[in-house]
């Protein structure tokens, strides 16, 4: 099976989405595109005084996030699209991947404890996402089921080990 042309890389904040995402796009050849970039100023403000986002902010944010993924794959179509965003729920990532044939999208979820996480936030300075908002990302996390097919990658080693073993699983697929 060849690899997907279209990657999603999901998870909570501070999970390493940023830190894994360039470097699994750099292995694959592919583009690298961080949706923290595509936040509306409105969407960070609000996050920046510690409220979480509603489903009334998100979903332009991920209507921007489809337009920018169709246009890399129109762009560029040799070159698969990581794209690096909490899509937290199922509805979420299934809106991202519509409209992807099968076989040419899959999920990968950097997933970690809320503990480990935490730890890693307060060693961090973000633009606008507190670490106040782990737990609302936490309650608002559905780890993705068996029929979405996701690699799941456990956040506990180094950034190069994850790439490492994403690849492995993304060509065994």
């Amino acid at each position: 099976m060849t690899r997907p042309t279209f990657i999603l890389l999901m998870g909570p904040s501070g999970c390493g989405k940023s830190t894994v995402g360039p470097q699994l796009a750099g292995r694959l050849a592919g583009l690298y595109l961080e949706g923290d970039d595509f936040h509306p100023p409105a969407n960070k403000a609000k996050m920046a005084t510690g409220t979480p986002l509603d489903d009334a902010d998100r979903w332009p944010w991920f209507d921007l996030l489809r337009e920018a993924v169709a246009r890399a794959l129109a762009d560029q179509p040799d070159r698969p699209v990581v794209l690096a965003c909490s899509a937290l729920r199922r509805r979420y990532r299934d809106y991202l991947l519509a409209g992807h044939p099968p076989g040419t999208a899959r999920i990968v979820f950097l997933s970690g404890t809320r503990d480990l996480i935490a730890s890693r936030l307060s060693d961090r300075v973000h633009e606008y996402m507190p670490a106040t908002l782990l737990d609302s990302q936490f309650a608002a996390l559905e780890a993705p089921d068996p029929d979405e097919q996701a690699i799941i990658a456990e956040i506990g080693r180094t950034p190069d080990a994850l790439v490492d073993a994403i690849v492995r699983e993304l060509g065994a697929r």
